[in-house]
């Protein structure tokens, strides 16, 4: 069974915040804007937050939180700043933490210079 969370008539972008197939929710990327669209935050640590936030609305929306997140990939527009997301990252993550990839990009919807997805596991 498929399931759509968030469409893009409540995003107004020509995507899904998240789709569910056997069990597993797979999050668009997310990046950090509030919910007027506009690019929030002025360091690493609080563009992450953001995008945690807007992470965890959708998760909500599908009844699971951030402990079900198997797997993720963060687009960053300078790597340099890795060591400080990683900083932060580890508040949000807890043990077992999810698998992951980083990867400097040279450019992100919007102009944001953070984004994350995810993929999301419900508890068999």
């Amino acid at each position: 069974m498929r399931k759509i969370y968030r469409s893009s008539q409540e995003t107004g972008a020509p995507l899904s915040g998240a789709h569910e197939f056997n069990g597993l929710v797979y999050v668009s990327g997310q990046i950090h804007v509030n919910t007027s669209g506009e690019l929030v935050g002025d360091t690493i640590e609080e563009k992450l937050e953001v995008v945690i936030v807007n992470i965890k609305n959708i998760l909500n929306d599908a009844n699971l939180e951030l402990d079900d997140v198997i797997s993720l990939q963060i687009y960053m527009t300078d790597l340099k700043q890795l060591p400080a997301l990683n900083k932060a990252y580890s508040t949000f993550f807890k043990h077992p933490l999810p698998t992951r990839a980083a990867v400097e990009v040279s450019a992100l919807p919007l102009g944001a210079s953070l984004e994350i997805c995810v993929i999301a596991a419900r508890q068999q």
